[in-house]
This record gives C-alpha cells, structure tokens and sequence, in this order.
C-alpha cells in the first residue's frame, strides 16, 4: 500500500511539473505580413445576395458562408459593396435601400436587419477587416427593372444626374454631386465600425461609342461652362481636379473623424500608358481622368490596389512589369496591393481559362517584390464556386494565417504587453492558457504563438477569445502578443514548460 502510494504521489508531482509554465524570455519569431482581401460585390447581385429578395434568414447564411470561406482560405480582409449606385446595404438617412438586396428599391429588408452591421460584427467576429465599398458617382444601371425610390437622387435632385452609356451617372463638376457622395461616405464613417472605406475604378465612366463607332464625351457641359467662364484649367484637367479634391477630401475627413480607418482605391492597373514605356492599353488619367499615381505619390490613400488584371507573360500588359512600375510610386511607403483577377481561372475540368497556377505565380511575384504588401482577388463567387483554386490556395499558398501590413502613418502607439495565466487542472495532458489586456486600450486582434517539437505555429484570433486550451500534449513555449487596428503589435507575453527546452 504504501508502494501504491508513493507511486501516486511521484505521478502527480511529476504531472505537475510537466504542466508547470513560468515566464520566459525566448523571442517567437515576427508574424507573417500580407494584405489577403477579396471584393464582395453587390450590383447586380454578383457576389452577394446571389438574388433578389430573399429572405433576410437566406441572406444572412450566404454572407456567413462567404466570410467562412474567407477564415478557411486564411483571408484576413473583405471589401464589401454597400453603395452600387447611390443606393445603400444598410440603413441609411441618405439614400434608399438597394433594389439588389429586396427586389425594391427603398424597400428594406423584412425580418429587418442592417446588412452592413451584421457584415461588421460576423467579420469581426471571426478576425477579418471588413471594408465599406462605394461607388462615389453611379446613380443607376438602365437595365434596372423596378422603379427609383422618391428618394433617389434620380428623383430628388435630377439636374445633377447624366445619362452616358448604359448607365447614369453623377456629374464630378457639380459641387452639390461631391458634397452628396462625401455625405454619404461619412455617415458610414461615424455610424459604423468599418474597418476601411474604398472605391474601385470608376470616377468619370469608361467611354463609351456611339453608332458610328465613335467615342462619346462625358455630357458635363453645364457644369463646365461654369468653370469656363472664369477657370483656367483645361477641360481634361478640370476633371481630373474635380477627382482629385474629392479623394482628397475624403481621405482627410476619414483621418480627422476616425484615424485608425483605413482608406483604400483600386485603380484601372494602367495610370498611362508607356509608364513603364513597354506599357500599351487605356489611358485611365486621359479617359477616366483618375490621377492615381498623384494620390499614392501624395499620400491621399493607405493602401493602392491597382487591378492587375493581365497574365505575367504578355508584354503590353505584363503582371510582374506593371506592378514593379507601381511599388517604384510608392515613395511613402503605403500598402500597395496587387488587384488579381480570379475570374480568368479556369474551372474545375476546363481547358479554357488561366490554370491555378498563374494565380500562384503573381501572389509569388507580389511576395517578392520590394514595396508590394499583398493581393486582393476580384471577385467572392470565384472562391465560391471554384473549390479546385479554392482549395489549391488554401493548401499551396495560404498554408498559415498573415497579419494585414501595418500603417505607422496612422499613428505610433503600440499595444500593451498582455498578461498571461497558465492553468492545468491537475492533469499531465491538459493546458489552458488565459491572457488579458495590459495598460490602456482594447486590442483588436491577438497573436498567439506556439512552440511544439522546436517548431514554431501562430494563430491570429478575434479580441473576444481570451483563452486557449490543449488536451493533448502541452506546447513547450506559449507566447501572445496584442495587435491594434493599425497593426502594430506589442511585445510578446511569454510562458515556458519549466521542464521545456530551453
């Protein structure tokens, strides 16, 4: 008997000892750094609600299946479209709700819900940024069945709206047109904790042929001739200085209301051609009249996506030149990333298309070019539907999750060094680990790193999970750091098995 218990009493000191932790001074390695983000968008109902007027519980699945989908493939951003056409995926004061999202437009969604809302806390929820998407000068697609909302800027403020196209748009030149859409952009702001806004490529409209085959022009003559008369700038400049004080605008009202939001665009991939001189295709700051390069250059954005919708091998459009091209306009540093376009992939069986394998390259190619942070892939459904690419992705290039690049211009603080508790329960087999925030401020993600066998693994995980478990075999070293929203991450809490490697 006494045997028996002698032997009892050496396993619990020895299970003691193996589950003891103490603090330590050993350095995990640096986190993996890489913008992975992917356009949601609505118009059209391309990506999301895949229909019109569904059901609020149907469309509250397919939005959290695509932000499932997003955590599987290790994504870390997603740009979701709330503004196709001065309408709204959320409850605004301003504009009416989208005909994409309930078949009516102004007709809100019944149960009711506020899509943008529900998008924020899901993404959250699961440690993903989610940025609110605008198109800052559509106001309506033709080919819409159902009639404007009296509250559409179609309906309440006419003179301001240009037919061009298929499409009608808002007039740049119009002071009342720019100080509406920064309106817009700003309720979103202050009333939603968005993670970034961003606009894609369309400023001034693709142009567009009449019957004759020949280009059209932009039909702003009001608003022109106004500047005419008194205005010293050419007509293409004049645009082109109507774009850039608005981007200006918002990219400063962002930072003084909120300065941790992020401000991002996605240009057309070509700023002109000849730039680099192989360079051929639309001219975007001579037809679109978007100075891109001139809002990088001046640090009107953090983070630049250009869409570098081409293959890597041809010339005139060539992946990897047009990209080395951009990150040499970088000269402050900001969050250049490159637009990819997934649709191009073949799906599964297909001979058509591009092969996986040119989506692999350009992500390696982006990886390896100095002053590039990452790709954003263009569009959602893609990484839906596709599950052969998904899948390759996953399992070839996203093999463990990455950090979105930091923004030190947004502001220097660092977070807190966590606190960390071990616990064991009195069991061998089993460890916990729980941390909490150290010194002020909330952190916005925390960074958890653990050594098992000498090799190291890392988990990104949302502010509301405080806690790990293992039931197994115990890490040798567990170490957590804090991140906060503009992605710094402060020194790193670190326990270590006492009988552990040192």
């Amino acid at each position: 008997m006494k045997i028996l218990l002698l032997l009892a009493s050496l396993a619990l000191t020895l299970a003691s000892r193996a589950a003891s932790y103490e603090p330590s001074k050993v350095l995990p390695p640096e986190p993996t750094r890489e913008f992975r983000g992917a356009w949601v968008a609505t118009v059209a109902n391309i990506d999301w609600p895949s229909q019109k007027a569904l059901s609020t519980p149907v469309q509250k699945a397919e939005l959290v299946a695509i932000l499932d989908r997003a955590v599987q493939l290790k994504l870390n951003a997603l740009i979701f479209q709330v503004r196709p056409a001065c309408d709204a995926f959320y409850a605004s004061r301003i504009e009416p709700w989208s005909e994409y999202l309930t078949g009516a437009m102004g007709q809100p969604p019944e149960p009711f819900y506020d899509p943008l809302a529900f998008a924020i806390e899901e993404a959250h929820k699961r440690g993903l940024e989610l940025h609110a998407w605008f198109n800052p000068f559509r106001a309506r697609l033709l080919a819409s069945k159902t009639p404007a909302a009296a509250n559409h800027i179609t309906k309440t403020r006419p003179q301001l709206v240009r037919r061009y196209g298929e499409f009608l748009w808002l007039d740049p030149g119009e002071k009342e047109v720019q100080d509406h859409s920064f309106s817009v952009v700003m309720d979103v702001v202050k009333r939603y904790d968005v993670d970034g806004i961003h606009f894609d490529d369309y400023f001034y409209p693709y142009q567009v042929r009449d019957g004759s085959g020949k280009y059209m022009d932009f039909p702003d003559s009001p608003s022109w001739q106004r500047y005419e008369a008194g205005g010293k700038l050419s007509r293409d400049d004049w645009r082109r200085e109507n774009v850039n004080r608005f981007v200006e605008r918002v990219y400063r009202s962002i930072k003084s209301a909120k300065p941790w939001v992020k401000f991002g665009v996605s240009p057309f991939g070509i700023w002109r051609p000849k730039n680099p001189p192989q360079i051929a295709g639309l001219d975007a700051y001579a037809s679109l009249y978007a100075d891109s390069r001139k809002w990088l250059v001046n640090g009107w954005v953090d983070y630049l996506v250009p869409q570098l919708y081409w293959a890597i091998a041809p010339p005139d459009q060539s992946f990897p030149v047009l990209l080395r091209w951009w990150a040499q306009q970088n000269t402050r540093g900001r969050t250049l990333c490159a637009g990819i376009d997934l649709a191009k992939v073949g799906g599964p069986g297909s001979s058509a298309g591009w092969p996986p394998q040119e989506i692999a390259n350009q992500i390696r190619l982006t990886r390896s070019q100095r002053g590039a942070s990452g790709e954003m892939f263009y569009h959602m459904t893609t990484l839906m539907n596709n599950k052969t690419l998904a899948k390759f992705l996953e399992q070839e290039m996203y093999q463990q999750q990455a950090l979105i690049p930091p923004s030190p211009w947004l502001g220097r603080g660092q977070p807190g060094k966590p606190k960390l508790m071990a616990s064991n329960g009195g069991s061998s087999s089993r460890l916990e680990i729980r941390w909490a925030p150290g010194g002020s401020g909330n952190a916005w993600l925390w960074l958890l790193q653990t050594r098992t066998g000498g090799k190291w693994t890392k988990e990104i995980l949302p502010s509301a999970k405080t806690s790990c478990t293992w039931n197994g075999p115990p890490p040798e070293v567990v170490a957590v750091s804090a991140v906060n929203r503009i992605g710094a991450v402060s020194s790193p809490s670190v326990l270590q098995a006492r009988n552990g490697v040192k």
